[in-house]
């Protein structure tokens, strides 16, 4: 049996969960919404959550349709679905708990602790603590979107295989941050992925196709569900792995002009934007230091000195990493909205 907030799942049942954090300032009940699905046979326990910050909506929509498919009837193992983790910023339509604190930097969480504190406290008790792998689905800030990538902590071999099955245009190897989920499920050997694309506030139909047919992939590759009867008659675009990223900031305060975009091959020295003084007075190119690709990039049309511009990805061959992640948008482009919600 799997037992998930005083209730009881037997193979083969699904239910839903309402895990009580606690009551907000009018003394509404908080609480979690946890989807279980349980397949007869024995297998992995994925866990997949959205919602960490509550204005990252792409997420949130891709496992509103991934709870929605008929493929889960034939599912083997443990799907646990967390649609929205953080539900005081969700309401706000903030990234940040109503205190103004970043729930994705107090993992494990205290249950003597802030607000913050006890709901990262309850999701780990409660739902980390049944799963042997994860899934957290994120997006860029606002006016900074991100190019669909994954990204994982170094040296997880386990995490590397899930992250290609995924499919997403780039996955970086990135250290994790203290605090952080992908943190915690590191220390506990849980492998794990981290999925960004688009940004927040938005809700962009590339980044959910994305998500919903990653998800589904990760499952495939764990024999969670069943392989594909007809592969995709597309041809599969090949993953770009890149160990380091860096950002390019604003060289002075003014009007932000860019000059590429994402998923954009860049070379050393190119010219990748200008930023100019409102009055005339001056203007200053935006030059890239190193060669890569752009994973993330600013929409702000007014910069400070010291924002960031451009998230590039170093890689050895940038216009073939440019021409792979064309031909994954293209795939994700001619693909079927009936092959994700049927």
């Amino acid at each position: 049996m799997l037992r998930l907030g005083g209730q009881s799942f037997a193979p083969g049942s699904s239910g839903t969960v309402e895990l009580t954090v606690g009551h907000m300032i009018d003394h509404q009940p908080l609480s979690m919404t946890v989807h279980v699905h349980r397949g007869r046979r024995a297998g992995p326990c994925l866990l997949v959550s959205a919602g960490i910050h509550g204005n990252e909506i792409c997420g949130v929509e891709s496992l509103r349709l991934l709870l929605k498919m008929r493929l889960l009837k034939g599912l083997r193992g443990d799907l646990i679905v967390v649609p929205v983790v953080n539900m005081p910023a969700f309401m706000a339509r903030s990234r940040y708990l109503p205190d103004r604190r970043d729930l994705n930097r107090l993992f494990p969480g205290s249950s003597k602790g802030s607000l913050g504190g006890r709901l990262a406290s309850l999701f780990m008790e409660e739902v980390v603590g049944q799963c042997s792998h994860a899934v957290d689905m994120h997006s860029g800030a606002i006016n900074r979107p991100n190019l669909p990538q994954i990204r994982i902590s170094p040296g997880d071999e386990v995490a590397m295989g899930l992250a290609l099955a995924f499919r997403v245009p780039v996955v970086i190897e990135s250290p994790v941050r203290e605090g952080t989920l992908r943190q915690v499920l590191f220390t506990k050997k849980i492998p794990s992925l981290l999925f960004e694309a688009g940004e927040a506030g938005r809700l962009d139909h590339a980044s959910v196709r994305y998500g919903v047919r990653g998800l589904v992939s990760v499952m495939r590759s764990l024999s969670m569900l069943p392989k594909e009867r007809k592969p995709d008659t597309i041809r599969r675009a090949k993953t770009v792995v890149a160990q380091e990223t860096y950002w390019e900031r604003a060289p002075m305060g003014g009007i932000f002009t860019p000059r590429t975009e994402l998923g954009k091959a860049v070379a050393s020295e190119e010219v990748l934007g200008i930023v100019a003084d409102p009055f005339g007075r001056a203007e200053c190119k935006v030059v890239a230091r190193e060669s890569g690709v752009v994973i993330g990039c600013s929409r702000d049309a007014a910069v400070d000195e010291g924002d960031a511009l451009f998230h590039i990805a170093l890689t050895q061959y940038p216009d073939k990493a440019e021409r792979q992640i064309q031909r994954s948008s293209r795939v994700i482009a001619n693909s079927l909205e009936s092959h994700y919600t049927g």
